[in-house]
């Protein structure tokens, strides 16, 4: 036998599989990380991998630095483990890359992932998901704010920004309240929001020509602008809460729009119409197609409204609060959010389905191209 029949018979029967890595990014505060660090080793292990990368987000940094670390070391996938600020700050610099990002249900809302109907129970099958499961082109939002000293910061988001009453209630939500007892501590923050609530007018517009996939363009200039006054205007990618609240009740991460809602309550008892409209209409009788008979027959309801398209503009002279996926990010006077559409691959394990709430065409479509574009 020749030395070179030798070194082949020595070779690694699959030298593919074996070069691939992951990263584990994990927020320290809101997973046991050890134990987790333990489970993606082994699964890597399993999987012919070669050893993870185990990075902690900070509060100096919440997931976008270690991502791009990740990114720059090549790694093949990426798993992120946090509450919904973690998973917001990774899949903004993981956006775009091809490299498909897997969510480990952790912390107190779970958004992105309760939208895309994964397990909230277990890590285990989250962490095999990312190493043999099926991808998914989930889209993703990306929000221009403009401060009151006119300067623009450009921010990603999974789940929904807001301006006004939404944003001011999670600022004034108590860090150490929402660490006990979870995203209940949020009315508390509304309680205390609701005494000082004042409605504000603003110049909006929102934009239903198409773009294409991962299309970043600014907001073009119409001149089918609308005023309105309200409590809070809300930008959403999806729109299902924990509580099995529906704020959104056709939002789809997989549709390529953005839904638009604004809190319109008028008089003293316009919040119990608000309310009424999210939880019983949205989260109960919509369910059913009794119940939506009831709803047709009942007419519009004009404390809420909603819009749709692919990008959405909102103005406003007066500064106001705003919160991205949960988390404040101080004050704007104007907030310019477009849609890009499956520009981030979310593996999920193998099999599932998340077309419950979801289109069943939309996630055709969606699993689809990830999957011709990683083979």
């Amino acid at each position: 036998m020749s030395s070179k029949d030798q070194e082949q018979d020595l070779a690694p029967a699959d030298s593919t599989a074996s070069s691939k890595r992951a990263a584990l990014i994990f927020n320290p505060v809101k997973v046991d990380g050890p134990a987790l660090c333990a489970l993606v080793e082994r699964h890597s292990a399993e999987a012919g991998w070669q050893p993870p990368l185990l990075l902690e987000t900070s509060v100096e940094d919440p997931g976008q630095a270690t991502t791009r670390q990740a990114l720059d070391e090549n790694v093949d996938a990426v798993l992120v483990a946090g509450g919904d600020g973690t998973v917001r700050a990774v899949s903004e610099a993981i956006r775009g890359s091809g490299v498909p990002l897997t969510i480990v249900p952790s912390g107190t809302g779970n958004l992105l992932a309760r939208n895309l109907r994964l397990p909230l129970d277990g890590q285990e099958d989250a962490v095999a998901g990312a190493f043999d499961g099926d991808t998914v082109e989930v889209d993703i939002c990306v929000a221009a704010i403009r401060r009151p000293d006119g300067h623009i910061e450009e921010h990603a988001f999974v789940v929904m920004a807001g301006m006004g009453l939404d944003a001011a209630m999670i600022a004034n939500t108590k860090p150490e309240l929402k660490k006990s007892v979870g995203w209940v501590a949020y009315v508390d923050g509304a309680a205390r929001s609701l005494a000082g609530a004042e409605p504000f007018r603003i110049t909006f517009e929102v934009v239903k020509n198409p773009i294409r996939r991962g299309q970043t363009q600014a907001i073009p200039t119409s001149a089918r602008l609308h005023t309105a006054k309200v409590q809070s205007i809300l930008f959403a990618n999806c729109g299902e809460l924990p509580g099995g609240i529906s704020l959104i009740p056709d939002g789809s991460v997989l549709d390529g729009e953005l839904d638009v809602a604004l809190m319109q309550p008028t008089g003293p008892f316009g919040w119990l119409g608000v309310w009424r409209k999210v939880w019983w209409d949205n989260s109960v009788l919509r369910r059913t197609r009794a119940g939506r008979a009831v709803l047709e027959r009942r007419g519009r309801d004009a404390s809420v409204r909603y819009l749709r398209g692919i990008a959405a503009e909102a103005a406003t002279t007066v500064p106001q609060e705003v919160q991205l996926d949960g988390d404040e990010f101080g004050e704007a006077t104007r907030v310019s959010c477009r849609i890009e559409k499956g520009n981030l691959l979310v593996n999920v394990p193998k099999g599932h389905d998340v077309r419950a709430k979801q289109p069943k065409a939309d996630v055709q479509a969606a699993t689809r191209g990830a999957t011709a574009e990683r083979s």
